[in-house]
């Protein structure tokens, strides 16, 4: 039942939030938003596995899959999107359903959520393999979009996830993992795009970031697949070029135009004094990563 949720609750903080100035109501909100991240700490080696889990599932060409309703849908959709340019992956290796399908990112669909079978269905239509790994989102624990479609994962081998804003929350059961992150009552009584929304963005962004570090996506600490998909990304591609091997703008221009715009080429390219062709060799052995073509 809703009253029984700790993010249906009402904050005693913010009883009279009507009454509030607006200064007063933005402080109450960064109060509360500062639990958050203490909230994550606590399922940090729950965010862990999961990460170890996606990660074996990209070595193995599988796929990862959010899965949600409403804002939780869209927080995965929203991740998904933006692994593509950052990492340079498709967008097929990282994908994000929604209960309701693309429309429900802008407006509701009735009863969508609300269907056990709509999940399974959603996944049907990928074609969901056993490589593949599903991370369920919701923050109540409790959506059945959700809790079907992570049935129907588990039936047919893949790995699963749930990751919910209460403690033993039903979709928990669900699951081969269970991250619970307690946020507690919003400042806007049930408005889980608030703490809760927040927590889940914060893990979606660990677990994408952190599995992608562990398919060679990056060197250091830059993004080296960068898709320069406009001016502003192209700059970056240099900038990126000239920070990972202290070269100057015009050199990182003139190897990030030899390797055709691809950053983390030219970086190898720079660092091991090769052409193209064999710094692309030389990558495909090392698997994508590029420390790894340049110790000897």
């Amino acid at each position: 039942m809703l009253e029984n949720l700790a993010t249906e609750e009402r904050n005693k903080k913010t009883i009279d939030l009507d009454k509030l100035s607006p200064k007063e109501i933005l402080t109450v909100m960064n109060e509360e938003d500062a639990g958050v991240t203490t909230a994550i700490k606590k399922e940090l080696s729950k965010i862990e596995k999961i990460v170890n889990g996606v990660t074996e599932s990209f070595r193995k060409g599988g796929r990862l899959i959010y899965l949600g309703a409403g804002t939780s849908g869209r927080l995965g959709v929203l991740d998904a999107a933006e692994c593509v340019p950052t990492f340079g992956v498709s967008k097929e290796q990282v994908i994000g359903l929604i209960a309701g399908g693309e429309k429900a990112f802008v407006s509701a669909v009735e009863g969508a959520e609300d269907s056990l079978s709509l999940g399974k269905q959603d996944l049907e239509k990928i074609n969901l393999v056993k490589d593949d790994f599903v991370i369920g989102i919701a923050a109540s624990g409790r959506t059945p979009y959700v809790i079907g479609a992570l049935d129907y994962a588990r039936l047919i081998g893949a790995k699963t996830a749930a990751i919910s804003c209460n403690a033993n929350a039903e979709i928990s059961a669900h699951a081969d993992i269970q991250v619970e992150i307690v946020t507690g009552a919003e400042v806007l009584t049930g408005s889980t795009r608030l703490k809760a929304g927040t927590a889940q963005k914060l893990v979606l962004n660990m677990i994408s970031t952190t599995s992608m570090v562990g398919i060679g996506k990056v060197y250091k600490n830059l993004m080296v697949d960068v898709l320069p998909t406009n001016k502003k990304l192209e700059e970056r591609s240099k900038r990126i070029i000239m920070e990972a091997t202290d070269v100057d703008y015009e050199t990182a221009s003139k190897f990030y135009e030899e390797a055709e715009k691809h950053v983390k080429v030219a970086i190898v390219m720079i660092l091991t004094n090769s052409h193209k062709e064999e710094a692309l060799n030389n990558l495909k052995k090392a698997n994508g990563f590029v420390r790894n073509t340049i110790q000897k």
